[in-house]
């Protein structure tokens, strides 16, 4: 049925989607905002109730069994996961900055966020690249083991001006990890680019995904002569 479809029809079917698609993204995106203002809330509220009433692990504990024993549908609410909803409120509180970044990306991508950056600069810059880039927990992880940030902060002034201009995305960098390749030390270029091809996902992630894979061997003319490309990248 669908080979029947005109070259109209699929592209008014294809906004169809397009629609379809932004509307869940947004409903997730609205979903995800209110659990982490929930977090933000009971980290608040904990917070405050150390501070005041000298809470400590045993009142949190006891309050983690109740809600296991009389809401056994809630999930996430451990006692160990609500001193972190403490310390994320404590880590971002009076930060106008920092505070609304975090309700853009979920919590398991805050916590490994908050736990791992030594700066504020570091959180702001990790948590706009993994709203700007959809990142998985597991292209964050990568990312934050590499050493992004201190990478990108060691490079020349015309990157971190590039960066600070468009908000913490990836500009191009003085140094790369690229250990995902497994190439020898002495490796030959077929090598390397086959290698580059077979792990075209994390080469992409490492160099950021405002690069788009053109091809393989890519043919460019200039003038009269014919080169060729092993692999070409572009950056829009």
């Amino acid at each position: 049925m669908s080979n029947d479809l005109t070259p109209t029809n699929r592209v008014e079917y294809g906004e169809i989607i397009s629609i379809i698609e932004r509307a869940r993204e947004n409903a997730f995106r609205a979903v995800n905002r209110e659990l982490i203002s929930m977090y933000w809330e009971i980290g608040k509220y904990v917070s405050e109730k150390v501070k005041s009433e000298g809470w400590g692990k045993f009142v949190v504990s006891d309050f983690a069994r109740f809600i296991q024993t009389d809401r056994p549908d809630l999930k996430g609410f451990s006692a160990s996961n609500i001193w972190r909803m403490r310390q994320f409120y404590e880590t971002y509180v009076g930060n106008e900055k920092l505070a609304p970044l975090v309700r853009e990306i979920s919590w398991t991508h805050n916590l490994l966020i908050m736990s791992r950056s030594k700066s504020d600069e570091a959180r702001e810059f990790y948590l706009i690249l993994c709203d700007r880039n959809n990142y998985t927990k597991r292209e964050l992880e990568r990312q934050m083991d590499s050493m992004l940030f201190e990478r990108t902060m060691i490079s020349d002034e015309k990157n971190k001006l590039f960066i600070e201009k468009n908000t913490g995305l990836t500009a191009l960098r003085d140094s790369y990890i690229l250990e995902f390749l497994d190439v020898p030390e002495k490796h030959k270029e077929h090598e390397l680019r086959k290698a580059i091809i077979a792990n075209l996902r994390d080469f992409i992630l490492e160099f950021g995904k405002d690069f788009t894979f053109v091809g393989d061997e890519y043919r460019v003319q200039v003038g009269n002569t014919d080169f060729h490309i092993d692999p070409a990248f572009l950056q829009p």
